[in-house]
């Protein structure tokens, strides 16, 4: 299964939790933009991370954003949307999803939203049903 994820760059950590559970699994992460987040990134570089971030949403199956997310994870949800990917908003509370904090497109049918600790919401995320089982390794906890 290949994924993507996405968030702001505060969530750096977060972002890597994810990545590495699912790759504990067996799934492929698309694209790391976590190494880029620095000081020093010139107009050339952000070109070039947007052209990477892009290719990683078209070569994801599956797009996570993990809230609170910041403008460029919120283009991400909308080419995940677009795309017809399968996406997964996470947050560790309801807040996120309140009528002062939610954006209308966290509503459409396609977004599955879940709200729960980071390891609940992998294991939500991990019942997708349209992967390869052959693909996912079996873990215990």
């Amino acid at each position: 299964m290949n994924f993507y994820v996405g968030s702001g760059m505060k969530n750096c950590e977060l972002v890597t939790y994810y990545a590495e559970r699912l790759k504990e699994y067996g799934w492929h992460q698309t694209y790391d933009w976590v190494g880029n987040v620095n000081g020093d990134v010139s107009m050339e570089d952000m070109k070039e991370y947007a052209t990477l971030e892009k290719q990683g949403i078209v070569d994801a199956d599956v797009v996570i954003i993990l809230l609170p997310a910041g403008r460029g994870a919120h283009i991400e949800l909308g080419m995940a949307l677009a795309l017809g990917k399968r996406l997964f908003l996470c947050s560790q509370t309801e807040i996120d999803f309140s009528l002062e904090n939610t954006v209308a497109f966290y509503e459409l049918p396609s977004v599955e939203k879940l709200i729960g600790t980071k390891d609940e919401n992998i294991a939500e995320i991990m019942k997708v049903t349209f992967y390869d089982k052959s693909m996912v390794k079996e873990k215990t906890y």
